[in-house]
């Protein structure tokens, strides 16, 4: 078995900051939290760093829940334990720093609750908002043109393995177990970030614990109202239903 370091998870920054920017922006010009008597740039200036805040606190916290709930499995589940765990250090927040920031002071104790289903909603909203723009997220690698740098993941198995067809790439607790036709091997890396490194060889998840090579792939049966795919090699890799209609519209099957 051969152990690889795996590199640090690099997080959607550009799209957690797009997403809290809009945000932001928006609950200035609605006026949310009956803030609307005051200036639009005051407004700007307290919405959008406090979103930004949130959204960074919303990363650390997914980041901890997913080790704890499986979100394609349960999602309302973890979207509510999400929407918990965001919303209660936030509406301390959001009290602590809405009077001062609008020259009225530190409000009382008593006002505290008044916050609670404001941010609670707001937290909601974001929380589904980035869920539904994660699974927007594109599914399939894609083949390296002519002259572009070829797929670095290859570059990661083991000795023996190199120059090898990869076929699939299986997640196994916090390793991944990498088919190819010369045999398979274990690495120490997360699939969310060898995803990124098998970007020009043409492929997609297929299931939140499997990448599959398009052209490994030998036939498709379907059982229980979901899919299996048949690779080189016998393999056979499932099919979720969350990937399951981009697949469809991608022409696997």
């Amino acid at each position: 078995m051969s152990r690889t370091e795996p590199p640090p998870e690099r997080p959607s920054v550009i799209r957690m900051l797009v997403v809290a920017v809009v945000a932001g922006a928006f609950l200035a010009i609605s006026g949310a939290f009956n803030l609307g008597q005051n200036p639009i740039l005051n407004r700007l200036a307290y919405w959008i760093p406090l979103m930004i805040g949130g959204g960074i606190w919303g990363h650390l916290c997914s980041v901890w829940i997913a080790r704890l709930l499986d979100a394609e499995r349960q999602p309302w589940l973890t979207a509510v334990v999400l929407t918990v765990a965001i919303a209660a250090p936030l509406t301390v927040v959001v009290w602590a720093l809405t009077g001062p920031a609008f020259g009225q002071g530190l409000y009382g104790l008593d006002l505290l609750p008044e916050f609670l289903l404001p941010v609670a909603v707001v937290t909601a909203t974001m929380t589904l908002l980035n869920v539904f723009l994660d699974r927007a997220r594109p599914l399939a690698t894609h083949a390296a043109p002519p002259g572009a740098p070829p797929a670095r993941f290859p570059d990661r198995l083991p000795p023996r393995l190199r120059g090898a067809t990869l076929i699939a790439v299986q997640a196994e607790d916090h390793y991944l177990r990498v088919h190819t036709d010369r045999g398979s091997d274990l690495i120490l890396m997360r699939l969310s970030d060898a995803l990124a490194e098998l970007e020009g060889l043409e492929g997609a998840r297929t299931h939140r614990s499997w990448w599959v090579a398009r052209d490994a792939v030998r036939d498709v049966s379907r059982g229980d109202g979901r899919a299996l795919l048949t690779l080189d090699g016998d393999l056979t890799a499932p099919v979720s239903r969350r990937y399951a209609p981009g697949l469809r519209q991608a022409g696997w099957y």
